[in-house]
């Protein structure tokens, strides 16, 4: 695929952030599944054309999302830790641990991941700052993410798109093909966005 200058994306859907005449809102998965995913989106993120974490939220339906950064007062997540679920906080700490097949089947419950999303000051944040979720475990995934496109510069060699990270987490705990449902929407939206700036043809 050529890659060309970049150029700012003009008139875009309210719901996928791509050109109107490239929208993907119809091709919006819906996926009812036991694991809950609780995405905690800083206000700024929300206004970026580039968020996937949204477009997540319309595609789980058991899934909720909180918006941190709005006000002064701290946003209280307290009433996520919910004794129907296994909680594990999906972010990269020095004590995460790997998030695989061994660590899903050491509970029956259904799991809630916590997903923070923003950029990587933004998402940080809700790791420390938040201390009702002191005691939730961290878990990551630290496969390197090889694809050739991103929809952003990412700053470790294991960095993924909210919905990309998503996708690779629920193909660990739902099953693959949950995975390739949200990857081919992830890509859609890769392709939409880098077409819309000019930079694939």
């Amino acid at each position: 695929m050529e890659i060309s200058r970049k150029r700012k994306t003009q008139d875009p859907c309210q719901v996928c952030f791509l050109h109107k005449d490239r929208c993907i809102c119809e091709n919006i998965p819906t996926l009812t599944l036991q694991t809950k995913i609780s995405l905690i989106i800083h206000a700024k993120e929300l206004k970026r054309t580039t968020n996937t974490g949204r477009l997540a939220m319309r595609a789980l339906t058991n899934s909720e999302m909180r918006i941190r950064g709005k006000d002064r007062e701290a946003l209280d997540l307290s009433d996520l830790l919910s004794p129907a679920y296994r909680t594990l906080l999906f972010y990269p700490s020095d004590n995460a641990i790997e998030l695989d097949q061994k660590l899903v089947s050491e509970s029956t419950l259904p799991i809630q991941l916590i997903v923070p999303d923003g950029n990587w000051r933004q998402a940080s944040k809700v790791h420390y700052r938040h201390h009702e979720l002191q005691d939730i475990p961290r878990v990551m995934i630290s496969t390197p993410n090889t694809a050739d496109l991103h929809m952003r510069a990412e700053s470790t060699e294991a960095g993924m798109a909210t919905l990309e990270a998503i996708a690779h987490a629920l193909g660990i705990i739902e099953g693959e093909k949950v995975k390739e449902t949200l990857m081919k929407f992830y890509r859609e939206k890769l392709e939409g966005t880098l077409k819309g700036r000019g930079q694939l043809k």
